[in-house]
């Protein structure tokens, strides 16, 4: 849902806009899509390609979502603003926000430089700020600790957990989940973190499409010889369900067009074919024809 309407926003402002259109960052990983939207005149720069004057100027931000701080300066600047923050996303940006100005230690559990987390970890910066400008109204003679961890597996959760632990034994605290990260191992680190606090809030952010995908494919496994995932390879979610069937010692490959599909899968009598949340219709499409006409 939170593509599809990222890729509808940015399609509709390329038609309205008489100025110049852009996304911060690429909207959606997925190559196909992308090379779309820049045929249609939405362009991807990053921060630092933008002038100072955006007058004129649609800025695009991504399903990923990006800081409050990189937001208001585009409004500052001068942009029009749309905001294709994936819906599930600004929720989770929000709650990180809400919980850091409550002074709770926030764990983010996901890949520290994926975009996403990136946008979450800021919310929570201006969360804990508001926060603490508050206390110092109401004449509190300390402020609180900003403690906010980014952690890829049970094994960094833990360590995470021992040090604040070690700081501040009775501190409140509260997971967040990128919303493209495995229920598997989003128990397995909320039970790490458990185990020094008890009473850690575990906020329930994953995508239901993303967990309904991956619990599809682990169905499928048992009854396919090998598994193509449709998608693109800076996709987390599609790596995640390559992730799945390599646990499983299936034959799998990750492939964003017919031409990448192995020719070894010609040769299977049963494929599974998976595809990331990011990936169109029309790409899914093609490689399932490819594999049923075997070239």
């Amino acid at each position: 849902m939170g593509v599809r309407r990222a890729v509808d926003l940015a399609c509709a402002e390329a038609q309205r806009s008489t100025g110049r259109v852009y996304t911060l960052g690429p909207l959606i990983h997925n190559p196909q899509a992308l090379e779309d939207l820049n045929r249609r005149g939405v362009v991807a720069l990053n921060e630092s390609d933008l002038r100072d004057n955006l007058n004129g100027v649609s800025v695009i931000i991504r399903a990923h979502g990006v800081s409050p701080q990189t937001e208001a300066d585009l409004h500052r600047r001068g942009a029009a603003v749309i905001d294709a923050t994936c819906p599930k996303v600004k929720a989770s940006q929000l709650k990180a926000s809400a919980l850091a100005e409550d002074d709770y230690k926030l764990f983010l559990a996901g890949e520290e430089s994926h975009a996403e987390i990136t946008g979450i970890l800021r919310y929570a910066e201006a969360g804990a700020l508001k926060g603490s400008d508050r206390r110092s109204a109401s004449r509190k003679s300390k402020d609180a600790m900003f403690f906010c961890a980014v952690v890829g597996s049970a094994v960094e959760a833990e360590a995470a957990a021992a040090k604040l632990f070690n700081e501040d034994s009775g501190a409140k605290t509260a997971l967040i989940a990128q919303t493209t990260i495995s229920t598997h191992e989003y128990r397995a680190i909320g039970g790490a973190i458990a185990r020094f606090f008890p009473d850690l809030e575990i906020a329930q952010t994953i995508c239901a499409a993303t967990t309904e995908r991956q619990e599809s494919l682990r169905e499928l496994l048992d009854r396919v010889d090998g598994v193509i995932v449709a998608g693109g390879k800076e996709s987390a979610n599609t790596r995640r369900l390559l992730t799945i069937a390599e646990t499983a010692g299936k034959s799998c490959a990750l492939v964003q067009t017919p031409q990448d599909i192995p020719s070894e899968f010609f040769g299977f009598k049963t494929v599974g074919l998976a595809a990331g949340a990011s990936t169109p219709d029309t790409v899914i499409d093609a490689i399932e024809q490819a594999l049923e006409s075997g070239n």
